[in-house]
């Protein structure tokens, strides 16, 4: 599984910064999400990006093959 969240973004028109300021996670942290380079969200992060970004958890994970 993966994150979309940059995906997500570029079909609302919002950039990486905006969800930043949003979120409230140290810079790190927040880009490690962006970025598919966590092997754990907090549950509470998972809720916060679907308020924000006006989605459900299905919507923000894809899955993949390396």
């Amino acid at each position: 599984m993966k994150f979309r969240i940059l995906e997500i973004l570029k079909e609302q028109g919002k950039s990486k910064y905006w969800l930043y300021i949003r979120l409230g996670m140290s810079y790190q942290n927040f880009n490690n999400l962006v970025e598919n380079r966590t092997k754990s969200v907090k549950f509470e992060n998972l809720k916060a990006l679907c308020d924000i970004l006006e989605c459900t958890p299905n919507d923000l994970f894809e899955e993949y093959h390396k």
